[in-house]
Formats: structure tokens, C-alpha cells, sequence
């Protein structure tokens, strides 16, 4: 019985939120769902503790008890249009209808009320008609300006009339009529006022945010704002046009031909930069970028919104659009608007006839302005930049040279690094020629170096490599440039997988036995092999007599070392939790990674992604044996289960065919490793 009333509960709750019409509706109905245990007709409010700002709540809010970074504490309220009744539960009774002069004194508007009695107003919102208020609240008037309200009070009669007739509309608006972008002739020489309804439920006239909405009234109805709007009377551009605190913009916006697009129609938001952001930037950058127009119109594009977003409809980050195509993350923190996370707006809310104005004290630079430096300055890149420069490439990293950077991530770099000339050398390899994008990487292209090397793609499930560097962020797109950051050093191919075993002593024994076996010139062909490489010391573990035995046999030793030979090259990078690689003996390897490091039938390779032209190299310091079949736990208690431990325990015999010398030599290093572990 307690399911199907969940699912009774469940299905009411969807249905009831499938009716809603408006996001404010869908947020209304899931604070009235919150509510119900409270009685009828209650809303569940939230409210930022310390200050009086309430909010209907929604699932994301309701879990999260946070606006704006901010705790939250919830209040149970009559919903729009109810009132309690004493000794009884919850909101049952629905408000007496009155018209829109009382309705303003029971709604919290009762300043509203005084100045409309002070401003003759009220025999008009007393008499016939149908009308729409939006009332400011008590505390609304109380922030006003002293110098404002004193203009407004002074002359009751014509400024206060006109500002209260601004607030008003000649016909009957719900919430639900309220759509996003639509605009409505005040009451005051037709100015329009600006409606908004944004995703999260909250409505916004010129800004100001309704924070009680649809007091329905005999002539109209009330809706109750946050603030006093005044009239809009120029667009965008010219508002930015008679503000001296923003000449640098207005010269930027002229220069790179965007006058137009701020006086047309449309909805913008432009977070506009003050002179004294514009002298933040050092004069040679931003000489650089006013002197370019593609340069120019990407960094003001950066600063527009394709959607106007008033900051009373901000609960937390958002990423929205730029015209430059790129996100910006609009938040606020308290009453703080923030952007990517920095509190550096310091006006808000400046409307135009099409958009909104919001001032900030730092200019906002896209990636796509910027030289390969200035993409790598703070990027976690430092320790490469450094060594870009004193490698005495900063020509090109400052230059409009089509280029990619490969720069490690600064734990790529062990202890001090100095420049050194393979330093150097190596620092001109991490520059590709041509500007390119990882998306449009494919696997097996060639890519040229500033240094003349010749660059591998590798791109495996769950990366993408170039040779043995990973692509670790996402890229950094610049004005001519582009910068991949890489999780390690990149290692260029220093010959064939023959060649780098002969340069490293601790694989003498292993190029002995590859000369034995008459594989050198596997090692040296092309190809793209995955060579797991014995050291000395694993080939050191064997018995002396076996290890003589497996060198003496050609055929047999040319076998143990191809089970040690992937047919596909595999960096650790191209490593997951799980890989599989067939090996030119004819079984596969099983490979994870752990904790950093890569394991091959659980031997863990002591150094990886040694680059070669035809492979790579990774160093093992035991010898590779074949792993047992999985059992099932279960099934190995029953007759079945017995006959497949006992075939278990043959399974090494039957690797290879009638090998019993690789047998030998598996079993015998299998036994002195155990011993060195006990």
C-alpha cells in the first residue's frame, strides 16, 4: 500500500509539472509539492540567510540549499493568492478580491500604495479598467537613491505620476503571458517595458525580478518587483556612447565595425569594460590587439552575450554563449555577479532598448586574441614556457607563424631542468609547423617539427598521443596559433627499436639474445611494434644451465621473445584498466595501468615509451609468462570445476606445443621469484 502511494505521489508530481506552462509555473508547482505536507496552498520558499531575498524553489535549489553560494534556510508561505485562516491548517482560503489601490496595501507594495494617493493616482487604480502594476516592494523605495526620490517627490504630479504610470499597463498580464523578450507600452508615452522569463522560473520587468507575481485584483492585477525601473529610451550603443568612463570601448567598437550590430534590434548582454580596464593590459598586448581587426572583433565578441541576462536572474554559474563563440561562466556570488568566477563587475544592470549593460574593471581576453605566449601564461604549463623561451624560440612563440605547441604540464618535469643543446633540440621538436586542431588529428599522420623530426599520431579509446605524449586539456586556440597541453616530455623516435636497445646497457643481453634468435632485422624493418623489453636483470633471474639451454636453441628463444613482441604499437598513455595485445608468438598479452604504472601479465614495466621509427620500448625486469585461466570460484568446488582447475594447472605446458624447454625456463624463473619474495 505505502508503494502505490509513492507512486501515486510520483505520478501527481510529474503530471503536475507537465501542465506548467512557464518555467515560473514549473517552479510555482514544485514549491507547492515541497509545501503540501503543510497544508493546502503552501509554498516552499528559500531564503538567503541574512538578507530578506526569497525565492520559489526548484529541485536543483531545494537540494542544493545554496543561491548564489549562499545558504539557504527554507519558509513555508501562502502561495500567490491565498491566506491562512486562524485554527486551520495550511492556506485553504483564496484572498478577497479588491481592487488594484487595496490589493497593493495586502501584497507588500504598501509605498506603492502612498506615493500612487500621493500622486492622484488612486481614483484611476480604484476605478474600472484592466490594468497590470508592477508594484515596487516597500524595500524597493526604501533603496532608491535619496537624490532620486527627492527629484520624484518634489513634483508629485508629473515626475511621480509619470514614474508610477511607467510601472503600469493598460490590460490584464499573468505570469504566464509574461514571455521571454516580449515588451508592452507602459502607460507612460508608450515607453515599453522589458519582460524576461528565464529556464530557472524567474521573471524579470527591465530588470527588476518579480518576486510576487499574479495578485489578481477586480481591475488587473499586481505583480511585485524588487526595484524601481525607469524608462529605456536609447539603445545599447547609445548608452555606451554618452558614458566618458568607457572612450577605449567606444574607439574599439568603432574600429572594428560593431556599431551597427548595438543599434540594431536584439536582446545582448555586454559586460563592458571601463577605461581602466583597458590600462590593465600591458601596452604591447594591447597595442597588438587594437591593431589587428580579427584580433579586435574576436576580443569585443568576447564581452556579448547572444541573450540579454539581467544579474537578478542569476542563482549560480551558468556557462552562456558569447558572439565570439566561446562560453563565458556568468554567477554571481551573494549579491556579487561574477565572471569565470571573479567578482569584477561593478555596475549592473544598464538597459538599453535592446540589451542590458553590465560594467567590469578587467578586459576579458579570448584565447583567440592571443599570441602562443600569452595562451601559455597561466595555463599549468610554466616550467615549458620558461624553457620555450630560454631555448631562444620566443619569435615564434610571439610571431603570427601558423604553429602547434606540444608544452608538458609542469609535473612532466623531473627536478631542475637547465638548456642545455638537446634541450634545446628537444624544445624545438614540442613546436609543430602548421596551426593545428586535435579534433581534426588522425591516427598515423605525420607531423613536422620546427626541430625537422617527423611526429606520430597514435589515437587509441581513451586517449590521444603524439608519440608518447598524451593531450591532457583541451586546446588553446590562439590569434595564429594553437597550444596542446601534453602530459609528459615528448620523445622523439631516435632510430629503429634496435637501435635504442643497443644505446641502453641495460638491455645488452636482450640484444645478444635477439642476434642469437636472428630477429635483429624484425627489430630494424618498419613496422609498429610494442617491444616489453627484459633487462639484464630479468634474464640475470634465470638458472644459469636453463638460461645457457634457451640461448643454445635458436628456434625456441626466437618464441620466448616474440610473446614479448605486441603486433600493435601501444604507448602507456593508450593504456585503461584493461587492454589486450596479440603478440607475434601468436597469444595476447593482458595489459592495465595501476597507479601510474603500466602492468603487463602483472609485471610492471620499470620504464616506458623508449620512441623508436618502427616501435616503442617498454623495460621489464622479469621475463613474461602466459597467465592462468580465470576460474570461477564458484564452479571449482563441483566435479566440473575440479576437471578445469586440474586443465589449469596444466595450461602453461599447452602455451606452446611440445615447448618444454620454454616451459623450463617459464617454471624455473616463476620458482626463484617466489623464492626472492619469501
Amino acid at each position: 500500500m505505502k508503494n502505490l502511494t509513492l507512486i501515486a505521489l510520483a505520478l501527481t508530481l510529474i503530471a503536475t509539472i507537465c501542465v506548467a506552462k512557464s518555467p515560473y509555473q514549473s517552479v510555482l508547482q514544485h514549491s507547492r509539492i515541497r509545501g503540501r505536507p503543510h497544508g493546502p496552498n503552501v509554498c516552499a520558499m528559500q531564503k538567503i540567510q541574512g538578507t530578506d531575498k526569497k525565492y520559489f524553489t526548484n529541485c536543483k535549489q531545494w537540494y542544493h540549499r545554496k543561491v548564489c553560494g549562499k545558504a539557504t534556510v527554507i519558509s513555508y508561505e501562502c502561495c500567490p493568492g491565498y491566506e491562512k485562516v486562524p485554527g486551520e491548517k495550511g492556506c485553504p482560503a483564496a484572498l478577497p478580491l479588491a481592487n488594484i489601490y487595496n490589493t497593493l496595501g495586502v501584497v507588500g507594495a504598501a509605498t506603492t500604495q502612498m506615493y500612487s494617493d500621493r500622486a492622484d493616482l488612486r481614483e484611476e487604480i480604484e476605478g474600472p479598467g484592466s490594468f497590470t502594476f508592477f508594484a515596487p516592494s516597500n524595500e524597493a523605495w526604501a533603496a532608491l537613491p535619496t537624490e532620486i526620490l527627492d527629484a520624484l517627490v518634489s513634483n508629485v504630479n508629473i515626475e511621480l505620476l509619470n514614474a508610477l504610470h511607467y510601472h503600469m499597463v493598460n490590460r490584464r498580464l499573468t505570469s504566464e503571458e509574461l514571455k521571454h523578450g516580449s515588451a508592452f507600452s507602459s502607460m507612460y508615452q508608450d515607453f515599453n517595458v522589458h519582460i524576461h522569463h528565464y529556464p530557472n522560473g524567474i521573471v524579470t520587468v527591465n530588470c527588476a525580478r518579480l518576486i510576487k507575481t499574479d495578485q489578481h485584483a477586480t481591475n488587473g492585477i499586481v505583480h511585485v518587483v524588487d526595484r524601481v525601473i525607469t524608462a529605456i529610451t536609447n539603445n545599447v550603443h547609445t548608452f555606451l556612447d554618452t558614458d566618458d568612463d568607457l572612450e577605449t570601448l567606444r574607439t574599439a567598437i568603432a574600429a572594428a565595425g560593431l556599431t551597427a550590430m548595438l543599434e540594431s534590434e536584439g536582446h545582448y548582454t555586454v559586460f563592458a569594460p571601463t577605461n581602466e580596464a583597458f590600462e590593465k593590459i600591458p601596452p604591447e598586448m594591447l597595442n597588438r590587439i587594437l591593431g589587428d581587426p580579427v584580433a579586435l572583433k574576436d576580443l569585443l565578441n568576447y564581452h556579448i552575450l547572444k541573450n540579454m541576462q539581467c544579474s537578478e536572474a542569476i542563482m549560480t554559474g551558468t556557462p552562456m554563449e558569447t558572439l565570439q563563440g566561446t562560453m563565458l561562466e556568468v554567477g554571481c556570488e551573494g549579491d556579487e555577479m561574477t565572471l569565470n568566477g571573479k567578482a569584477i563587475i561593478h555596475k549592473k544592470d544598464q538597459l538599453g532598448t535592446n540589451g542590458v549593460i553590465h560594467y567590469i574593471n578587467e578586459l576579458l581576453i579570448p584565447d583567440s586574441a592571443k599570441t602562443l605566449l600569452e595562451l601559455a601564461e597561466g595555463s599549468p604549463v610554466t616550467t615549458a614556457t620558461k624553457l620555450f623561451v630560454d631555448a631562444g624560440l620566443s619569435s615564434h612563440l610571439t610571431g603570427s607563424e601558423a604553429l602547434t605547441m606540444l608544452a608538458p604540464q609542469n609535473e612532466a618535469f623531473k627536478g631542475s631542468v637547465s638548456m642545455t643543446g638537446p634541450m634545446k633540440k628537444l624544445m624545438t621538436n614540442h613546436i609543430l609547423k602548421n596551426q593545428l586542431s586535435s579534433k581534426s588529428l588522425y591516427h598515423g599522420q605525420l607531423l613536422e617539427t620546427l626541430g625537422g623530426s617527423k611526429l606520430r599520431v597514435f589515437i587509441y579509446r581513451n586517449n590521444l598521443c603524439i608519440e608518447n605524449a598524451c593531450i591532457a586539456a583541451h586546446d588553446k586556440t590562439g590569434r595564429f596559433a594553437t597550444m596542446f597541453t601534453v602530459d609528459k616530455v615528448l620523445t622523439p623516435p631516435m632510430g629503429t627499436v634496435m637501435d635504442v636497445l643497443k644505446a641502453d646497457d641495460q638491455f645488452s643481453l636482450l640484444v645478444g639474445a635477439i642476434q642469437t634468435a636472428g630477429l635483429t632485422e624484425l627489430m630494424n624493418q618498419p613496422a609498429s611494434h610494442t617491444v616489453f623489453a627484459p633487462t639484464n636483470k630479468a634474464f640475470s633471474a634465470l638458472p644459469p644451465a636453463d638460461l645457457n639451454k634457451l640461448m643454445g636453441n635458436k628456434q625456441e628463444l626466437a618464441k620466448v621473445l616474440k610473446y614479448h613482441i605486441g603486433e600493435e604499437l601501444l604507448v602507456s598513455g593508450g593504456v585503461g584498466s584493461h587492454n589486450r595485445v596479440k603478440t607475434l608468438q601468436g597469444d595476447k598479452l593482458d595489459l592495465g595501468m595501476r597507479n601510474y604504472t603500466v602492468y603487463v601479465n602483472k609485471v610492471p614495466v620499470i620504464q616506458a615509451d623508449l620512441m623508436a621509427t618502427n616501435g616503442v620500448v617498454h623495460a621489464v625486469e622479469s621475463i613474461i609468462k602466459p597467465l592462468p585461466p580465470k576460474v570461477d570460484r564458484e564452479q571449482a568446488d563441483g566435479p566440473v570445476g575440479k576437471v578445469r582447475l586440474a586443465s589449469a594447472s596444466r595450461f602453461d605446458s599447452q602455451v606452446f606445443k611440445n615447448d618444454d624447454l620454454f616451459q623450463k625456463v617459464m617454471k624455473s624463473h616463476s620458482s626463484r621469484t617466489m623464492t626472492r619474495v619469501q
